[in-house]
């Protein structure tokens, strides 16, 4: 054993507690850094401050650093000597003293702090703070009178003083530092409005109210009205009672606002949608308190669910759709007629045809015809030229190089472009001659002057059962004239509830729209409730393949683009039109 280390602290009661360690190394380093064998934790140490080292019966000690010590009170950077004599080293505040053990014995070295002396605190003068600073109450008194200053007068001063107008999320803040009064992070939604918290918050200590809200989301569609809302919630509790009651005299607006649901300051990221519980605590029992409603009951997708309820038309001219349960076999009148289960085969002349285009494959599949927007929700409108006219073709003429085709979607349209196709000028029956008159071009005789027959064949013929519009269309005659039963077909089902056909893509149409199977345009081709099932159960089951809570397919607000609209716009013509219709 080489060195013995023995250090000496001193608790708060003053009492002595003595720490001893041997080394068996030939060399010892002292320093402040942690590595060292003697660590001083003083500031007047250098990190790797000097080295001690045995040479033969006596001790060396040299400077690492640039800094020196003191040896028995005289200031050096090396020096050597017999432990056995003693010796003191002076490192900062701290101080060595060398001895040895016995004869042979080893070296022991006693560590321990200098007290606090006039000469020890001129020797770390330089290397403290507390100098060249104020004392630490004044320090305390500063820092709260500046934090008092900018983080409470600056801003209240700014919100008193600032211009009053109508809350505007694009306009810039007015009020100075009113960020350090965030209760916490906004939601991803309103993240920009972190520095602009009067957009919001009009008033001093008043909760943020409905019309603010209203400025950025005007489109919203309410739930339903708030007393009815309060009727089918149901009575509240005498605690909620008590809590609404202090909530409304501090400015907050009763049960119903945008703020009962909607908190911010809940951190960062988007809102989390309301649970189930929100729902069902109306819907699960609202027929007990709301007595008139035609809304059946629920409160859990897997076992407490009505079924679906679409909204088409279910008879031709009806100037307001109707909501039908899936249940059964719910048929629609649209004024189209359209086999898809012919169209979907892999056989016969469908499949043929398509074969034999380019655009094609064997058969037709949906996605042939029906076109997802970027949206994924709802599909497009069919559109005839685009989707239809490959197999459907409307070409009825050929002038040299070029193919006229009708024009669909307009009757009288394609009226007259058949009645015009054999307008051509006639040949003459006498060149030269004329008669007054503005009979015909240059006042040359002709040789038909009867009406052109033919062309009103044609128009017959295209507007009759077999003809080329009765392949899609009813025939039906207004006014003596031949014509079609307009088209009246929704463009959505479900006014209330979504569907996001991009997190089904993973599925084929025919999982859940039966069309192979349609013999009939009029079959309503949605999904019944056991179809969805299959996949979705309630938000807590957890055995579901997709737990499903209520906001997953349905919206607070009611979508204002999914508003009902009467339709068509003349029903008076439309039910002339369809008491003439010829099936």
């Amino acid at each position: 054993m080489a060195f013995l280390l023995r250090s000496i602290d001193y608790t708060a009661s003053g009492r002595e507690i003595v720490r001893e360690r041997s080394s068996d190394s030939a060399a010892l380093s002292i320093g402040r850094a942690t590595s060292n064998d003697i660590v001083i934790p003083d500031l007047a140490v250098e990190q790797e401050h000097a080295r001690i080292e045995k040479d033969g019966n006596a001790v060396r000690v040299s400077s690492i650093g640039t800094l020196g010590f003191q040896h028995d009170g005289r200031t050096t950077t090396d020096t050597s000597f017999d432990p056995a004599g003693g010796g003191e080293l002076t490192f900062g505040t701290y101080r060595l003293q060398f001895a040895r053990e016995g004869d042979g014995g080893p070296v022991a070295i006693i560590i321990q702090q200098q007290q606090e002396a006039e000469g020890t605190r001129d020797a770390v003068r330089g290397f403290n703070l507390a100098s060249a600073m104020p004392s630490k109450r004044t320090m305390a008194w500063i820092s709260l009178s500046v934090i008092l200053l900018a983080f409470l007068a600056v801003p209240i001063w700014s919100h008193l003083t600032r211009e009053r107008l109508a809350p505007n999320a694009e306009r810039e803040g007015q009020v100075a530092m009113d960020a350090s009064w965030s209760t916490g992070a906004l939601s991803t939604a309103h993240h920009s409005l972190e520095d602009n918290c009067e957009a919001c918050h009009v008033n001093a200590f008043e909760a943020v109210r409905d019309d603010t809200c209203l400025t950025c989301h005007e489109g919203l569609g309410d739930h339903a009205e708030i007393p009815r809302q309060l009727t089918g919630r149901g009575p509240m509790s005498t605690g909620d009672e008590l809590q609404w009651a202090v909530a409304t005299t501090l400015g907050k607006e009763g049960p119903g606002s945008c703020t009962t649901c909607h908190s911010e300051h809940e951190g960062a990221g988007r809102m989390e949608p309301a649970a189930q519980q929100f729902c069902a605590e109306c819907h699960d029992t609202m027929d007990t308190r709301l007595t008139d409603t035609k809304l059946e009951n629920a409160g859990d997708f897997g076992d407490h669910h009505p079924q679906f309820m679409a909204l088409v038309y279910t008879e031709l001219g009806q100037e307001k759709p109707v909501r039908i349960s899936l249940d059964g076999n719910p048929r629609e009148e649209h004024g189209l007629k359209f086999p898809h289960d012919m169209h979907m085969s892999g056989t016969g002349g469908v499949a043929r045809m398509a074969n034999s285009l380019a655009q094609y494959g064997d058969g037709l599949e949906c996605s042939d015809c029906h076109t997802l927007p970027e949206t994924r929700v709802d599909f497009e409108p069919v559109n005839m030229e685009e989707d239809c006219e490959a197999c459907h073709s409307l070409v009825y003429d050929k002038v040299g190089t070029t193919f006229r085709s009708l024009r669909h979607g307009d009757v009288d349209a394609m009226r007259a472009d058949l009645a015009a196709m054999d307008r051509a000028p006639r040949r003459a029956i006498t060149a030269g001659r004329s008669r007054p008159g503005e009979f015909a071009r240059g006042r040359r005789y002709y040789q038909n002057f009867g009406r052109p027959q033919r062309n009103y064949i044609a128009i017959n013929q295209a507007l009759s059962k077999d003809g080329v519009c009765g392949e899609c269309h009813m025939p039906t005659t207004t006014n003596g004239r031949p014509d079609v039963v307009p088209v009246n077909l929704r463009p959505f089902y479900f006014t209330t509830g979504r569907f996001n056909h991009q997190a089904h893509e993973q599925e084929t149409c025919v999982s859940c729209h039966a069309a192979e199977t349609s013999k009939s345009a009029n079959d309503l081709l949605l999904p019944k409730l056991d179809s969805c099932r299959e996949c979705h159960q309630g938000e807590q089951a957890v055995e579901a393949e997709v737990p499903s809570s209520c906001a997953m397919c349905h919206s607070y607000h009611p979508p204002t683009g999914r508003l009902l609209e009467d339709h068509p716009t003349d029903t008076a013509k439309q039910v002339a039109r369809i008491s003439r219709v010829e099936r």
